[in-house]
């Protein structure tokens, strides 16, 4: 190719390898280079936009830094497979936040069934212990993709209605709000890794080891009753949470 004919503009404000950066982060994304699949060689790429092997490998760099690429030792660099995020800025059931960006989420049901509540139950749903607390279990799938197991306990009289709902193509809090008419409130999350056990090896088909995103959070309804404990898995390289932080400053702070 020749220097006229290639995109990038020498001289720019914008440095060469930003430019490249950009212009194969736009391809990634436009499916020009498909999820896994392989991208020229630094070489290659060298050529075809008439800079340098330093500037594509800094342009790579960043690519691989934002995990749009990965490299395989002697195989060369691959495009990843892009993660589905979820802003937790609100508080959202998982469909109902994926789909405003086109994400197809159903659910496998494994079990709904009746147990009592152990000592960190009962004192999350400020209950006692061996009460008896509905245990619902369901792996997410995002674009018929397993990405999550979701362990829900709440109270009895709540988990037999919600039983007899749709837990398959519904997420648990629209059934809450617009079914049995509870106002929700807010939540409290705690988020860890954790590596993958044979119960999520099976439900995530992920390998025994593999990292997993584990978020604890504790649903209130809106007069600051607990209502929904939940274990959420998530694969680690299929998924990722999103927040906005503020920083509240001194002065304000005064007032």
């Amino acid at each position: 190719m020749n220097k006229k004919n290639s995109p990038l503009v020498p001289f720019a404000p914008v440095p060469l390898y930003n430019q490249l950066k950009e212009l194969l982060r736009a391809q990634i994304l436009d499916g020009t280079y498909p999820a896994e699949s392989r991208m020229p060689s630094e070489s290659e790429l060298g050529d075809q936009f008439q800079v340098s092997r330093i500037t594509v490998r800094q342009a790579l760099g960043d690519l691989q830094k934002e995990g749009l690429i990965f490299k395989i030792h002697g195989k060369g660099t691959f495009v990843a497979k892009p993660k589905a995020f979820q802003n937790v800025s609100t508080l959202k059931g998982l469909a109902e936040s994926l789909s405003q960006w086109g994400h197809e989420v159903i659910n496998q049901l494994l079990s709904v069934k009746f147990i009592a509540a152990d000592a960190r139950i009962a004192e999350r749903l400020q209950l006692n212990e061996g009460d008896k607390v509905a245990e619902i279990k369901r792996v997410r799938l995002i674009n018929r993709e397993p990405v999550s197991l979701e362990i829900s306990y709440v109270l009895a009289d709540i988990g037999e209605k919600l039983q007899k709902a749709d837990l398959i193509t519904r997420d648990i809090f629209l059934i809450l709000e617009n079914d049995l008419q509870l106002n929700l409130g807010h939540a409290d999350l705690a988020i860890d890794a954790i590596l993958a056990d044979s119960e999520l090896t099976k439900a995530l088909n992920v390998e025994k080891g593999a990292p997993i995103m584990r978020i604890e959070r504790l649903t209130h309804t809106a007069d600051g009753n607990p209502i929904d404990f939940e274990f959420l898995y998530y694969r680690g390289d299929a998924f990722q949470y999103r927040f906005r932080i503020d920083r509240q400053r001194a002065d304000s702070q005064k007032n």
